[in-house]
């Protein structure tokens, strides 16, 4: 009994993408990097440079996580099938002025400057300790600048998270972590759900434009169908072939459509299912005068997604609609072409009875052609007869036989005849 080859591998994978502890007051900064190229990625040239610059390891070709502590700073990245994560943990922040630049953000600025991609989600979590006196939402709202926070007391309450879900003047989302009775470990957890339920939430909302142009181009489709379908009843036959054309090129740019669009609400549907899932595993508890992160987006995301999902409906339906169509147009003509081929064998009967009677007519032209031949030599034979002395008088003896050779040409012929129809039967 063998082990499988990779059964080790396999079972650590599970322990592969460590959440690294987090204890307050501590700042992180992390930006997704979106790739349109999804395969065959380079590995991050500024992070190889900066492990190598502090004597680290960077990450190995083909590897698609890496962790790394370098003094009160540390950095994690990840690369997913659409994106890169850069994610930077700095121990201490001013806890009047949290979300201030800082020493993460520069270092993820460094990280991502020769990196090829777009930005898609970028965001800072500040974790600050309640103290002694408790935190209340005027500071938070305070620390936020803002008054319009959405927020929910999380893991079993231990914790506490604020943010009002706008991007400050560098272009970062801001979450305000405070820190009750929890410990590192749950803590860091906590910081890593919010990252992931922020990133999946911006990678969900790519299909939101594609979606709003999918329903322009589904809304000309539909009305050419409805006009297709409503010729299907009333077009002679001779428009069958232009028919047949339209509908062929609406299929092909369905199709079309279909093929372009179905990875992207594929992929938004997958993402939707995730930020449902990290902000159920925050495990929320609502917040005097505050709505949950779950209500919010309930209002704000969960709309178009559920518009995403209906043009994804929509594409589903218009295409097996054009299949019914194309269906519907296949029957019409193959319905008119057996009855042209009905058409077509009545005529081919007509034909064959006109040639059997013509044969008919022929054979009994044949009769008299053959017996008048026949009775011509057998006159020849009787003269014979009566010039070699016998009683015989050629003309009344031509006469008589006439009957017999008419008698026995017809019998020959029509036994010919059924000869011939024996012989020729089907293979």
């Amino acid at each position: 009994m063998h082990n499988y080859a990779l059964r080790t591998e396999l079972h650590n994978e599970v322990h592969t993408r460590p959440r690294p502890p987090v204890s307050a007051p501590q700042v992180i900064s992390h930006l997704s990097v979106l790739h349109h190229k999804r395969h065959e990625r380079p590995k991050p040239v500024r992070l190889s440079a900066w492990c190598a610059r502090h004597d680290l390891s960077p990450p190995e070709s083909g590897q698609s996580h890496f962790d790394a502590q370098h003094g009160t700073l540390r950095i994690k990245w990840e690369r997913h099938g659409e994106f890169d994560d850069f994610t930077v943990y700095a121990q201490g922040c001013d806890p009047l002025q949290p979300f201030s630049q800082s020493a993460a953000d520069q270092l993820l600025a460094e990280l991502i400057d020769e990196e090829e991609g777009e930005v898609i989600a970028a965001l800072r979590i500040a974790v600050l300790p309640a103290g002694t006196h408790g935190f209340d939402l005027a500071r938070a709202e305070q620390l936020l600048g803002s008054q319009q926070l959405v927020g929910a007391a999380i893991s079993d309450s231990d914790a506490a998270l604020y943010s009002d879900f706008h991007l400050d003047a560098d272009g970062y989302g801001r979450f305000l972590l405070i820190d009750r009775e929890t410990n590192a470990s749950q803590m860091g957890r906590a910081v890593q759900r919010v990252i992931e339920m922020e990133v999946y939430r911006m990678m969900a909302m790519l299909a939101f434009p594609e979606a709003r142009d999918l329903a322009r181009q589904l809304d000309r489709a539909e009305r050419d169908l409805a006009g297709l379908v409503a010729r299907l009843d009333i077009a002679p036959e001779s428009e069958e072939p232009e028919l047949l054309r339209d509908l062929t090129g609406l299929s092909a740019t369905i199709e079309q459509i279909s093929a372009y669009s179905l990875f992207r609400l594929s992929a938004a549907h997958a993402y939707r299912n995730l930020v449902r899932q990290r902000g159920a595993d925050l495990r929320q508890t609502r917040l005097p005068r505050l709505q949950t992160i779950t209500e919010f987006l309930d209002r704000r995301f969960e709309p178009a997604m559920s518009y995403c999902e209906s043009v994804g409906i929509r594409l589903a339906s218009a295409s097996e609609r054009v299949a019914r169509a194309s269906g519907l147009l296949r029957t019409r003509v193959e319905f008119e072409r057996e009855h042209q081929n009905q058409a077509i064998l009545a005529d081919m009967n007509r034909r064959a009875a006109m040639q059997l009677r013509l044969q008919e007519t022929v054979e009994g032209l044949s009769v008299a052609a053959i017996s008048y031949y026949a009775t011509g030599l057998v006159s020849y034979v009787f003269r014979g007869l009566s010039e070699a002395g016998l009683p015989i008088d050629p003309t009344l003896a031509s006469g008589i036989a006439v009957v017999p050779i008419v008698i026995g040409v017809a019998l020959a012929l029509r036994a010919a005849r059924k000869r011939l129809m024996r012989n020729d039967k089907p293979i």
